[in-house]
């Protein structure tokens, strides 16, 4: 049985009107669903207030350590993938967290806090090992 994977964003408007809209693979389906999860704060998704990550709980939090804001965000990231993304087992996050000089468009340097986010697991369906890779600002969050 084939599945279809559709691409996000989702076009109401296509589906109302029966167009096609765009397939992408699994692969693709479960990196923007793992981008979805770690952007969305918690309570966002009305039907489910445990879908999104700890990343907008800690954004502006600037006296924690970074030892500790990596593990809050490893763990947080861990279990919404364990329980909302069902396409994937053996699950291990790596957060790295980094001072790092960020340019803005009026040519003033300033150093914000850089999260990278390396998700390993594999995929239920085929067996295959598969990796994604996100980078965040904090304070404020950007992506």
């Amino acid at each position: 049985m084939a599945v279809s994977y559709y691409k996000i964003p989702l076009s109401a408007e296509k589906i109302v009107s029966n167009v096609p809209i765009a397939h992408c693979s699994i692969e693709e389906s479960i990196k923007q669903f793992v981008h979805l999860i770690m952007t969305s704060h918690f309570g966002e998704f009305e039907l489910d207030s445990t879908f999104g990550c700890a990343i907008w709980n800690i954004d502006f939090d600037n006296l924690t350590t970074n030892n500790k804001l990596r593990d809050t965000i490893e763990e947080s990231v861990l279990e919404s993938l364990m329980s909302h993304e069902k396409r994937i087992k053996n699950i291990d996050v790596s957060v790295n967290i980094v001072q790092d000089e960020y340019k803005s468009s009026t040519n003033f340097s300033r150093v914000k806090k850089r999260v990278d986010i390396k998700v390993n697991c594999v995929i239920q369906q085929t067996n295959e090992s598969f990796s994604c890779f996100e980078c965040f600002y904090i304070a404020p969050l950007a992506y």
